[in-house]
């Protein structure tokens, strides 16, 4: 795969099932906004966790690579189609021999984004990408965005991102502007806080949550001036009050781990729970490398 470190691939995972062609729509949407070129990945290896009493060898890799070619070959369709009123995609297409998981998460080092659906077809048709989907964003080297079968119409609907002043939320936040302001549509930062072990008024619990998050946004307005940005700041579960911000939300961002101390903002649970959750496009923010 050749690499290009000034503007790396959007690459998406396809298996020809209908959440992958929406996943491989999105993709190539997103792709079109950032200039980026497209790589469409078909891995028609079995799964890591294919069960017991069957083996690589009782795989028909002859039907398999048939079915890979014809599946990249509609998911190039999908993706001009998507594309073409915005821009003229440069895409690939890769039919991998091998699982999808380590295919994904190899080509995941070079890319700018890796996209797939939250649950696809499968080897065997049985939801092959739900864990496909799970796995990625856990050890993905770049970021993931998982794709609801069904995904809301998405014109003029915020983006939404959670916020805790760690690391990874702040590369959540980097995301989030970016697509807010590509997208050209408001954005909604989210900071939740509890008074779990805080034995602290909680007037003070919200004036401090307030500030963390004002700190947190500060010099995004200069760099996106045309980002209308809304702060929330509550006391709540974060996962929960990210879901309720986000139920009309054209897409989610979080990073993948977080404090683990302020606010009970603790990225890892809370990504792993609005991944499952989420009815929209949810973006893991993954460092690269």
């Amino acid at each position: 795969m050749s690499t290009n470190s000034i503007n790396p691939p959007v690459v998406v995972g396809t298996d020809g099932s209908a959440t992958a062609t929406e996943a491989v729509r999105w993709a190539a949407l997103d792709a079109a906004r950032h200039g980026a070129p497209l790589h469409i990945v078909y891995a028609i290896g079995a799964p890591m966790d294919f069960g017991p009493g069957l083996a690589f060898d009782q795989f028909d890799y002859d039907a398999y690579r048939k079915a890979g070619a014809a599946a990249v070959a509609a998911a190039t369709e999908t993706a001009r189609a998507a594309a073409e009123p915005m821009h003229h995609l440069d895409i690939t297409t890769v039919v991998a021999e091998a699982p999808p998981i380590p295919v994904l998460c190899d080509r995941s080092k070079d890319a700018r984004l890796l996209v797939v659906g939250t649950r696809g077809l499968g080897a065997f048709r049985r939801g092959l990408l739900g864990s496909v989907s799970t796995s990625v964003a856990r050890h993905a080297h770049c970021p993931v965005a998982v794709i609801p079968e069904e995904p809301a119409p998405s014109s003029r609907r915020p983006v939404v991102v959670g916020v805790d002043g760690s690391p990874s939320s702040e590369l959540a936040l980097d995301i989030a502007f970016d697509e807010a302001s590509r997208r050209r549509v408001t954005l909604i930062t989210v900071l939740t806080w509890s008074e779990f072990n805080r034995y602290i008024p909680r007037h003070d619990m919200q004036k401090e949550a307030e500030e963390l998050l004002a700190e947190n946004v500060a010099g995004y307005g200069e760099k996106y001036p045309d980002v209308k940005v809304l702060r929330l700041v509550a006391e709540a579960r974060p996962a929960q009050r990210l879901l309720e911000t986000a139920e009309q939300a054209q897409l989610i961002v979080v990073g993948s781990h977080g404090r683990g101390g302020f606010a009970g903002m603790t990225l890892g649970s809370v990504s792993q729970a609005v991944l499952h959750c989420a009815d929209c496009p949810v973006i893991i923010a993954r460092p690269a490398g």
